[in-house]
């Protein structure tokens, strides 16, 4: 990491549900929290509580030089709307797996 740079990663200890045009696209006990300088934290949900079949693999890539390639995932009237690292770096190995989307519902 960076000098003033941290990443943390825990288990979360609640609910996660991300809703978009009514339609639940992911729900979850078991997310992951992640915290990063500078950003809000993130709700990482494994894959097998994301409707996979709903979204759209994006051509969109982008880079974190702390976490790796991102890959993103759209829907019809929603571009980019979650992201995942395929092969994150070994500092953040625990999201591998996991989805991420910009706006979730926590409870």
């Amino acid at each position: 990491m960076a000098d003033g740079h941290t990443i943390t990663i825990e288990q979360g200890t609640r609910r996660v549900r991300a809703v978009h045009g009514g339609r639940i696209l992911a729900e979850s006990d078991r997310a992951l929290v992640l915290r990063e300088t500078g950003c809000p934290a993130r709700y990482y949900i494994p894959a097998e509580d994301v409707r996979l079949e709903l979204l759209t693999p994006s051509e969109t890539h982008t880079y974190c030089p702390f976490k790796g390639t991102a890959s993103y995932w759209s829907l019809p009237d929603a571009a980019d709307l979650v992201w995942a690292y395929p092969d994150p770096k070994p500092d953040v190995a625990e999201i591998k797996d996991h989805l991420c989307f910009y706006e979730v519902e926590v409870s």
